[in-house]
């Protein structure tokens, strides 16, 4: 599969309810079918083996207040959604080693999107099923009651129905639903809602559904592409939920020019894990290809049911992928996405553990029409001990910033030439120069979007081995960094004269033992 081959090339890298109506009742009936499948997993064991435990305890380089399970690989989040007074995350996991494979549902809860609680595995592979390979990305399918998810599942096949190009992987749209509150114990349908792609296309791939609904009527793209031509998202709609007819692509990209052997999500003829949603009033389109996650902004024609876009980029410049946003209850579109990794899988080995969740970003469309993001809020409340520096009048003055126990929050507003270094031990961790309306980090080079008083910020949140780097709100950059140890130092580069105000805290642990549990 796809996250496999990026997480081989990633390697490299050294930075980078709605209420329902008769329909919904109706789909709610159909979808506890005779002889269904149950759900095959084993709860997730609370305790770890003593010594792995103590290992992941005192690893400086594993998060302290991200997303994470207890040990072993993560990827992809899955199907976000607020149900119930609670956030619900779920995401690609194994669960026995900490390397890709052995594709499962994890699953986390949290009352605030920062304290979480781990539960049983959500979906695991049943054997001789159509997920008999792996339970891949998918989405909340809305609308429906009982609380149901539509994912691919996967199995090995013939090549003639083999759906992802250069593999014998069939990739297939399957409906699962649960019931209680607190989404634990999942029902698999008995057959896919979506057996094979459209009849007639040749594609390059056919996975990560995303499904909306709009009115009576259900609508669902999935990720997809065509050999020479590009990445597209695939449109389908339904009457129930159900019984889904193809359409038509509802966006398309262009082929890189790449030769065709290439995995087709690096020619750029794959698009993979989209999203789909109204912010404010425009259409917001997501995917992820060639290695990076792409925005879109415009209009959705719903006589044609065609997307048109207005303006683009990218949503992350480093190591993120494969995200997927959700509303919570407050009417805010938040944003989750996997944290790569940028070593090799003998060092996941002996560090037990591969990956993270990205914090949460909460999504508007600025007056330019881009896509803009930030961190919650609800984030402020884990600083500690902040120091604050305002219009600095000497360079003495900045003395003595550093981010204590690889947790930290940095603020940043400046005008003009500048720029933030991070040391530990004398020995530079990450680099941050702002000239010339630009931003530069390592070899990225990011536009910065100053205010009407020509003042830009920098965010930047570290933890462990994770950097997470905001540019006026509106450009990120996610950062590995695996090496240094102590406090790491923090310095201002420029002329104190284009310093407004720096600020470095303390982030505290959202859980004892760096377990998040």
């Amino acid at each position: 599969m796809n996250r496999r081959k990026f997480l081989v090339s990633s390697l490299l890298s050294s930075v980078a309810v709605s209420k329902l109506g008769s329909s919904s009742v109706a789909l709610a009936a159909t979808l506890e079918p005779a002889g269904r499948l149950e759900r095959s997993s084993e709860d997730q064991p609370d305790a770890l083996p003593g010594e792995l435990r103590e290992k992941l305890m005192h690893d400086p380089y594993r998060p302290q207040f991200h997303l994470l399970p207890k040990a072993n690989w993560m990827n992809d989040p899955c199907a976000p959604r607020f149900y119930k007074g609670e956030y619900h995350v779920f995401f690609q996991y194994n669960p026995n080693a900490p390397v890709w494979g052995d594709m499962h549902w994890n699953h986390a809860s949290s009352p605030d999107l920062i304290h979480w609680k781990h539960l049983p595995l959500a979906l695991a592979p049943t054997p001789g099923g159509y997920d008999a390979f792996g339970c891949f990305t998918g989405s909340v399918l809305p609308g429906i009651e009982p609380a149901a998810i539509i994912y691919t599942a996967t199995t090995r096949s013939t090549p003639e129905l083999a759906t992802e190009r250069g593999s014998d992987v069939r990739e297939q749209q399957c409906i699962a639903t649960s019931t209680g509150p607190d989404l634990v114990h999942w029902t698999k349908m008995e057959k896919a809602a979506i057996p094979l792609p459209p009849p007639g296309l040749k594609v390059t791939g056919f996975r990560d559904p995303c499904p909306w609904k709009d009115g009576d009527t259900w609508y669902m793209i999935v990720g997809s592409g065509f050999n020479g031509v590009g990445g597209a998202v695939l449109l389908y709609k339904s009457s129930d939920g159900l019984n889904w007819e193809y359409l038509h692509p509802l966006a398309q990209g262009k082929w890189n020019g790449k030769p065709e052997p290439a995995d087709p999500v690096d020619t750029g003829e794959m698009w993979e894990c989209p999203d789909f949603f109204p912010l404010g009033e425009k259409h917001v389109l997501l995917y992820s290809t060639e290695r990076k996650v792409y925005w879109e902004v415009g209009t959705l024609d719903k006589q044609a049911m065609l997307f048109h876009t207005e303006t683009q980029g990218l949503l992350d410049h480093g190591h993120y992928y494969a995200m997927k946003s959700m509303l919570d209850e407050k009417g805010r579109r938040i944003l989750w996405g996997w944290v790569t990794e940028a070593r090799d899988d003998n060092a996941l080995r002996a560090a037990g553990w591969a990956g993270s969740m990205g914090l949460p970003r909460v999504l508007t469309v600025g007056a330019d029409n881009r896509l803009r993001m930030e961190v919650p809020p609800e984030f402020a409340s884990l600083k500690e001990k902040p120091k604050t520096v305002t219009a600095p009048k000497s360079a003495a003055a900045l003395g003595g910033l550093a981010i204590r126990n690889r947790a930290g929050a940095v603020a940043c507003s400046f005008q003009g030439a500048g720029g933030l270094v991070f040391k530990a031990g004398g020995a530079s961790l990450l680099s941050i120069e702002a000239a010339g309306g630009s931003l530069k980090i390592g070899d990225v080079t990011l536009a910065l979007a100053p205010g009407a008083d020509g003042v830009s910020t920098v965010q930047v949140w570290w933890d462990g081995s994770v950097i997470e780097i905001f540019a006026d709100d509106r450009e990120a950059l996610t950062a590995r960094s695996y090496t240094g140890t102590g406090d790491i130092e923090v310095a201002w580069t420029g002329a104190v004269e284009g310093l407004k105000s720096l600020s470095v805290a303390g982030v505290k642990p959202i859980s004892k033992d760096r377990l998040t549990s």
